[in-house]
């Protein structure tokens, strides 16, 4: 570990120094890349729906109204996707109040302007399909202690959660905060995390503010202590308090289904660290919230510690994360809204080398807090993103830590018909209990190895036919594979294949001189033959008997020839 500490310090000097370079001089144009895109890499951004501040932008209402805010939507995922982003955190319970339609809970207001009040749509459902269509997983994100304003709640009246269960909440100022120290709390989060994994087909749960309030929220749970802490040290039994509420999230939505991951955003810093003090801003002992303890006993799946912060803050305790992490990702959040002129103005320069040291670390992947920011491409980042750190697509990485056997291999055929490959494969039965989905892939010829120069054409299909219409003919012929992933991200190694290789898998007549035509083709004035590549070869009257006496051996396609130059394929055959 003293090894990692000292080369990432290196890494963190040539980052600088580049940086250096670039105030200077115009010969660092972009910042120094010290490792390529990693195979596996999360690559996140929080979608908030809180008060529309990245989705939606203004309050709809009617079935145009939902189309706006579906189309507003699709716009706002293109933008991720084209960027390189995998996963996407979206918030789906809000302040004790959901986007999508909960039987616990009340409609949050920035659907329709108005708490409690339904769009005329699901959010979460189509976000969900919306995400998946574009091969990013969704987590659906769940605030879970704090509660709605007194204003709120007074508009809600006896919908809201401090009116349903008066004995979980506690009102703080001008907000509700629900009681970690209560033991019905664990229950009834659990509930809402539940009801999300039965109805909707996410990737994750993942938690937020999962922890006691800050020190400037007024914040007193004195009763609940001498009720339930039996004398125990108040901090630890905070602490325990905050652990049950995690247990029992991870049971229910287990029980539902075992491949979600559950993930949290602690705060940044988990505690003072022998290289550096948190300065009393800690996730252990400041909010008690033992976010390394979750994850290293397997309550949690990963992490998105919320590192906004710069300089000593954030360097020595991505370090300390890494060391925490259990070999599983640990995806440091990045507070890019300091970019913006309103808030530190940040130069681009210092998420850069955020970025850079935390890919060197291996650590597990970066998220962006918030979409909205990336979007707007503040300071550029976006361009910087999708066109430079994001250029090459990375996976997000497989939960192996609960299931590590990846699905058989498809076995795949193609058919090439007028300009475009139907591609059918078998289905994978390893585990009928664990969803499939397949990835479609292409590969240039040239390359030998069966995992370089891939291109994916399609990702999380979820039949067994794909159809596809490459912008290039030449394309139809490269090589194709298809591969199972279950639920878990366990993907089959592909197995490549061609046109020409799945003709010469199947049966056709074989011939020497002449080709006699099926009875059943079509009329029409001409035949064109081809070979497997599309490529002209002779054109002749129609006729039944077909000389191929010159040809050279090899697969050919005949192909009807209408006067309107409309062709359809009719007959292949094999020639000696």
């Amino acid at each position: 570990m003293k090894y990692l500490f000292h080369r990432l310090f290196f890494v963190l000097l040539l980052s600088l120094g580049c940086f250096v370079v670039r105030a200077q001089t115009s010969f660092c144009a972009t910042p120094i890349f010290l490792s390529e895109a990693p195979r596996y890499e999360v690559r996140a951004v929080w979608l908030t729906t809180l008060s529309g501040l990245d989705w939606p932008t203004k309050p709809q209402t009617g079935a145009e109204g939902a189309q706006r805010q579906k189309a507003e939507l699709c716009s706002i995922l293109d933008d991720l996707q084209r960027a390189g982003v995998n996963t996407v955190l979206f918030q789906a319970r809000i302040r004790s109040t959901t986007a999508y339609p909960s039987a616990i809970e009340p409609w949050d207001g920035a659907f329709t302007g108005t708490p409690g009040v339904a769009p005329a749509y699901d959010p979460l459902a189509f976000a969900v399909e919306e995400c998946h269509k574009r091969g990013m997983e969704l987590h659906a994100w769940v605030v879970a202690f704090p509660i709605c304003k007194v204003n709120v709640e007074k508009r809600l009246g006896n919908r809201s959660l401090p009116r349903q269960h008066p004995e979980l909440c506690q009102r703080c100022g001008d907000q509700w905060m629900m009681d970690p120290g209560v033991p019905g709390t664990a229950a009834y989060i659990a509930s809402i995390c539940r009801e999300i994994v039965e109805r909707y087909d996410v990737d994750g749960i993942h938690l937020d503010y999962i922890r006691y309030p800050e020190s400037g929220i007024p914040f007193n749970d004195t009763k609940t202590y001498r009720k339930y802490g039996a004398g125990r040290n108040k901090a630890e039994w905070r602490r325990d308090n905050v652990t049950r509420c995690v247990r029992a999230i991870g049971e229910a939505v287990r029980a539902v289904r075992p491949w979600v991951k559950l993930s949290c955003s602690p705060v940044g810093k988990y505690a003072d660290t022998p290289r550096q003090s948190s300065y009393g801003w800690n996730a252990r002992d400041a909010v008690h919230q033992d976010a390394a303890g979750w994850l290293q006993s397997g309550l949690m799946d990963m992490l998105f510690p919320m590192m906004y912060f710069d300089g000593k803050h954030f360097y020595p305790f991505v370090l300390d994360w890494q060391e925490r992490s259990a070999g599983k990702p640990v995806v440091p959040g990045l507070g890019i809204y300091f970019l913006h002129k309103n808030e530190k103005n940040w130069p681009l320069s210092v998420v850069q080398r955020q970025l850079n040291f935390v890919r060197a670390t291996g650590i597990g992947g970066q998220a962006f807090f918030r979409s909205r920011f990336l979007t707007d491409n503040v300071k550029g980042l976006y361009d910087f993103v999708a066109e430079d750190f994001y250029a090459l697509p990375s996976r997000v990485p497989p939960m192996t830590w609960r299931d590590s056997i990846a699905p058989t291999a498809p076995q795949l055929s193609l058919c090439l018909e007028e300009r475009s490959l139907t591609l059918r494969w078998t289905a994978a039965r390893d585990n009928e209990d664990t969803p499939v989905y397949y990835n479609i892939y292409r590969r240039s010829e040239h390359i030998a190895d069966s995992t370089s120069g891939m291109t994916a054409v399609a990702e999380r299909v979820t039949s067994t036919e794909y159809r596809y219409a490459p912008a290039l003919p030449a394309l139809l012929h490269a090589p194709y594979a298809v591969t199972a992933v279950d639920a878990y991200g366990n993907e089959s190694a592909p197995q490549w294949t061609t046109i020409a290789a799945t003709l010469l898998a199947e049966q056709y007549p074989e011939v020497a001189d002449t080709f006699r035509l099926p009875e059943t083709a079509a009329d029409a004035d001409y035949l064109l033959i081809t070979d497997v590549q599309e490529r002209h070869v002779m054109t002749c009257p129609m006729q039944t008997a077909l000389s191929v006496w010159h040809l050279a051996p090899g697969f050919y396609v005949v192909r009807t020839l209408g006067r309107r130059g409309v062709s359809h394929r009719i007959a292949a055959f094999r020639k000696r």
